[in-house]
């Protein structure tokens, strides 16, 4: 399985239905203290708790979990760089940009974000 799908589970369950930490991480293959750790720093990543404190992740907490897990270890990102491209993915539209502003706007961060990178690469 790779980072970049949801994983399936071949354990005779339906495919919508909870799963435990243990199955989650089996799947997944990341170990269940990140996953624990995750969900302190990913405020829309809320499995159920039943009893004892026993996990039971829904189908989207899976799905998130393969996201952030693509995001942070075959992407690259910072745990605080994959929670705001997250955040802002789910965020409904804050304004009515028109495309064209849209395009200025995404092309002034892509220069910004190209002059950092020159100047860290020059300092270094």
């Amino acid at each position: 399985m790779t980072a970049a799908t949801t994983p399936s589970f071949d354990d005779g369950k339906a495919a919508d239905a909870m799963r435990t930490i243990g199955e989650v991480a089996a799947a997944l293959g990341i170990r269940q203290h990140i996953l624990r750790y995750w969900e302190q720093q990913f405020p829309t990543l809320r499995p159920l708790k039943r009893s004892g404190g026993r996990r039971l992740y829904r189908p989207q907490d899976v799905a998130l979990l393969s996201t952030i897990d693509r995001l942070v270890n075959c992407e690259g990102y910072t745990l605080k760089g994959a929670k705001a491209l997250l955040a802002e993915r789910d965020a409904p539209a804050r304004s009515a940009i028109s495309g064209e502003e849209a395009v200025l706007d995404m092309k002034a961060r892509l220069l910004s974000i190209r002059n950092r990178l020159s100047g860290a690469l020059q300092a270094a």
